[in-house]
């Protein structure tokens, strides 16, 4: 079985007293946040930077303390895949999000209780959970 690891962000930013999460629609339709492949010499934080930066056009700062894994299985090009996704919280202020336009077909910025409703897959909901708890506790 090949094995993939990508890497991202749970990227937010404050707007006023309120959180609000970056959420993509992928070209594929799955509501997400942004990831993708780890390059060859970077490191898991230097992607999740890249790939936030390419496709939702932000610049943010990880906080530290937060680290998430998810896994996924599934096939493609005739093979079975096991998918490895490491999730890091990202913040970011005074930006505008902007989409990569070969990868993401939407970008929302979304209340805690949208953004749940919205991601497709529950292993992400449940990264979006954990995130929002880390995030109260501070």
């Amino acid at each position: 079985m090949i094995t993939e690891k990508s890497c991202g962000g749970v990227v937010f930013t404050r707007v006023g007293e309120e959180i609000r999460y970056v959420i993509i629609r992928g070209n594929n339709g799955v509501y997400g946040f942004p990831k993708g492949h780890m390059e060859p010499g970077e490191g898991e934080e230097q992607t999740a930077l890249r790939e936030i930066a390419e496709e939702a056009g932000l610049s943010v700062r990880l906080l530290p303390g937060f680290r998430s894994v998810v896994y996924h299985h599934l096939h493609r090009n005739g093979e079975q895949r096991k998918k490895r996704v490491v999730y890091y919280l990202a913040e970011y202020s005074g930006q505008t999000p902007e989409r990569q336009e070969s990868e993401v077909k939407s970008i929302h910025l979304m209340e805690y209780a949208e953004a749940m409703k919205a991601l497709t897959f529950g292993n992400v909901k449940r990264v979006l959970m954990q995130a929002n708890e880390f995030l109260s506790a501070q």
